[in-house]
């Protein structure tokens, strides 16, 4: 979530110190200047403090070189001799951090297991390494917050995670090129009369911590007030409570919201930003063998289909509409543009 361009059933105690009852209703009146500020549960800050800390938007693009692929991938089973991904292929199972609060992207089905688009392009990396091995990879549950710290310190190989690429994350982890745009825009209860992002000053607009979605916010004019939660379904918590008149970021991670709470709506007007979203790595040199490689397995999806197939099995029947998967941009920060159906 870059400067360009959950679940409803959860149980009401997260905000008990906020409201007494679960429910969508109204957004509230706008927070006037001088308000006495009202006592929030642990996870959840109001206004500067729900900047502070998380990722900046802007800064100086580096991008990293050599993440090109070079030629065609080796085959499952059989990776380069001291290679990151052979080391992968000796330990038995790739370890890839996601989410489990964004529906159709990264989420628990069911019966309890981790699915979504997000977490089916990891599985192509997995099956790139290993064939066809359904214990070839290790999902761990990480937050927003987590997914930098847990690349750096090799908690996990790969993120796949709604990560949008942005110049101070490439300061931070290498991403692959981007697999997939999205654009923040807003979900309002469906009885607001909230159509644009521009009705919401003076109000509270919820989003995640350590996202860029949360800066964004504490950034556009007229001046919303930002709230940060630790995962997109206490957003939706909020909402539902009326302690938020909004929550703002990418439209796929607000699909999967709505999905969950039929008294809410996104507007129908194009986002107002573009979000490149990629794989988060290592930067650690040693490893950029594993970046191409990546590069490699995306290749190789938009060419065959892979990528088309995934994305309209997991979105053809939601609010985005269609898209094709991003052409690749190596050595390139930031993708500049991105086009709304």
């Amino acid at each position: 979530m870059r400067h360009h361009a959950v679940i409803t059933g959860m149980a009401c105690g997260l905000v008990a110190l906020l409201v007494a009852a679960c429910g969508t209703v109204s957004p509230p009146a706008a927070v006037t200047t001088g308000a006495v500020p009202l006592p929030v549960p642990s996870g959840v800050a109001v206004g500067a403090a729900a900047v502070a800390g998380s990722t900046p938007l802007g800064g100086q693009c580096a991008p990293l070189s050599d993440v090109a692929p070079t030629g065609p991938l080796p085959a499952p089973g059989y990776m380069p001799a001291g290679s990151t991904m052979a080391r992968i292929q000796a330990r038995g199972y790739l370890v890839v951090g996601v989410d489990q609060t964004t529906r159709y992207f990264g989420y628990r089905d069911g019966q309890g297991n981790l699915v979504g688009f997000d977490d089916d392009v990891a599985r192509q990396v997995a099956k790139a390494i290993f064939g066809n091995k359904p214990n070839a990879i290790h999902f761990v549950v990480i937050t927003s917050a987590q997914r930098i710290p847990d690349v750096q310190n090799g908690t996990v190989d790969l993120v796949a995670d709604n990560m949008t690429i942005t110049c101070d994350r490439l300061k931070l982890v290498a991403f692959s090129s981007d697999y997939y745009n999205a654009g923040m825009t807003i979900l309002v209860p469906s009885n607001s009369g909230v159509t644009s992002v521009s009705q919401l000053g003076g109000q509270r607009v919820c989003a995640a911590h350590a996202t860029t979605s949360i800066n964004e916010i504490g950034q556009l004019v007229p001046h919303p007030i930002p709230v940060s939660v630790q995962n997109w379904t206490d957003c939706l918590v909020l909402l539902q409570q009326g302690q938020v008149a909004a929550i703002s970021t990418d439209n796929s991670v607000l699909v999967g919201l709505q999905n969950q709470d039929p008294d809410t709506v996104i507007p129908k007007t194009a986002p107002f930003t573009c979000e490149p979203h990629g794989l988060a790595m290592s930067r650690d040199p040693a490893k950029r063998d594993f970046v191409r490689f990546v590069n490699g397995v995306l290749e190789q999806m938009r060419t065959d289909g892979q990528w088309l197939k995934l994305y309209t099995h997991w979105t053809g029947k939601t609010q985005l509409g269609p898209q094709s998967p991003p052409p690749p941009q190596y050595n390139v920060a930031v993708e500049q543009t991105c086009s709304w159906p």
